[in-house]
């Protein structure tokens, strides 16, 4: 099979509307199913963080499910008044912990404790996941990176008014309960996922040398400090101050009406004020000096070796090239894998990911070393194989069977009415949906010459940042 250029035309009804607060509206119709896969994505991440305050970003992600002035809670006068007392012993407890005074500290927090308990009970738990369940949804989530913060759930057809009433109130009356404790949960999800996982500290700090200035390099969890050091006061600010109809995608995918949904939206979201916009991200990294290299070695690790290379953003040309690149190393029909795993058997598993990014993406090579493998071998192989795409045009063979696969995943996806919406949501926080729908007919527009180019200004040694994790 090969693809055509007329083939690699993406065609999918989407109507885009702003209202006139700025609430980005993505709707597709679609009628493969009574269900409307729901999104709503808020464009304030990590790198709207300012420094002492990493986390903030997820922590509001927690804090969002906590409910509203009307969801979740028996009496918001009594609310309003044990979140104030909460406030004002924690506010006791941070300068006793700095000032190593554990009584006063053990004493203050079981006052804080009491209250709390006392304040659960005028609690309605999980009303608003309760809400959605009841409706039937599915796939209720949400998830925060380096760039947004997203809430999603799939409803049928005749529930997507829920979702609006939901939301809507979410966006303007959102109450941060529990703050205190949960940021006791958050620091202990960074405790596993980082701080005592040899893989997570590595990523880590990997990223922390990649990145010398741009914030992608600050996780998006938090710094362990940092978290400590969050209060209600602080995150309550940034929620009211972004988390409005300027700074936010609405994209719905799914069995619904184009102009009743968008009367719907303008009827729950119109009224919500504009909001503040985030000052202008305009720190940029400089030029890297030079190759970078690093070696962490443990009792509990795996044997892995990562390398990374910047490349620009979304929507830059030589990301498409980049893309078959990542079609030929990669997979188990791949020459890494086929290297690395099948001949030399050096490596259990092996992946290439051209990761498209907003202000600065990433190029990488991720390889899970046997016990026993030379990693200076390892590294030796990845490097020849990356030479050689410098060096040596794709073969026809190669290039087609790449495009193939490529455009089969799309179309594949496209059937996946969640997946549509959240590709939707996440190009246009990029900057434009079409370049999502655009993708395959570039993809396919890619010479053998323009692999070889892109390659040749990618895979440069004194660009890249190579890293080790080995069992000590």
């Amino acid at each position: 099979m090969f693809v055509t250029p007329a083939e690699a035309q993406v065609n999918l009804t989407v109507h885009k509307e702003v209202l006139p607060n700025g609430l980005t509206v993505l709707l597709h119709p679609n009628k493969q199913a009574p269900t409307v896969s729901c999104r709503l994505f808020y464009v304030t991440g990590s790198v709207h963080e300012v420094p002492g305050k990493s986390g903030l970003a997820h922590i509001l992600e927690h804090e969002l499910f906590k409910g509203t002035k009307k969801v979740g809670i028996t009496d918001s006068i009594a609310d309003a008044k044990f979140m104030a007392t909460q406030d004002s012993l924690q506010a006791l407890i941070r300068p006793a912990i700095l000032a190593g005074d554990t009584a006063t500290v053990k004493k203050l927090t079981a006052e804080h404790d009491s209250v709390l308990n006392e304040h659960r009970k005028i609690f309605v738990k999980d009303e608003l996941w309760s809400a959605y369940q009841a409706a039937g949804g599915t796939g209720l989530n949400a998830f925060t990176s380096d760039l947004m913060t997203a809430y999603i759930v799939t409803l049928p057809r005749n529930k997507i008014e829920l979702f609006m009433w939901l939301e809507a109130d979410r966006m303007q009356n959102a109450v941060l309960r529990e703050f205190y404790s949960e940021r006791m949960v958050v620091r202990e999800e960074r405790r596993m996922r980082y701080d005592d996982k040899p893989t997570g500290r590595f990523i880590e700090t990997l990223n922390s040398m990649i990145y010398e200035a741009f914030p992608y390099r600050v996780p998006t969890i938090g710094w362990p400090s940092d978290i400590m050091n969050l209060t209600r006061e602080m995150a309550d600010e940034h929620y009211r101050k972004y988390y409005k109809p300027r700074n936010a995608i609405l994209v719905l995918a799914g069995d619904l009406d184009t102009t009743a949904t968008m009367e719907m939206v303008k009827k729950y979201f119109g009224p919500i004020p504009t909001g503040e916009a985030f000052p202008p991200l305009t720190i940029r990294d400089p030029e890297q000096a030079g190759e970078k290299r690093l070696t962490v070695t443990r009792p509990d690790a795996p044997n892995m070796y990562a390398l990374t290379f910047k490349t620009p953003e979304v929507g830059d040309s030589i990301l498409y090239p980049l893309d078959i690149a990542e079609g030929v190393l990669n997979g188990r029909s791949g020459r890494l894998y086929k290297r690395l795993v099948q001949e030399e058997k050096l490596a259990v598993s092996v992946s290439a990911s051209n990761s498209p990014n907003k202000y600065i993406s990433e190029f990488g090579v991720t390889v899970n070393m046997r016990p026993d493998a030379d990693p200076a071998k390892v590294e030796k192989i990845v490097w020849e194989e990356l030479e050689k795409l410098k060096t040596e045009p794709v073969t026809e063979r190669d290039f087609q069977k790449v495009k193939n696969r490529a455009y089969a995943g799309l179309v594949r996806s496209l059937t996946d009415m969640e997946n549509v919406a959240t590709m939707l949501a996440w190009y246009e926080m990029f900057g434009d949906y079409r370049i999502f729908l655009n993708w395959a007919d570039q993809l396919n527009k890619v010479s053998a010459a323009d692999v070889q180019a892109a390659a040749q200004k990618t895979f440069v040694k004194e660009k890249s940042v190579a890293g080790f994790l080995l069992k000590k």
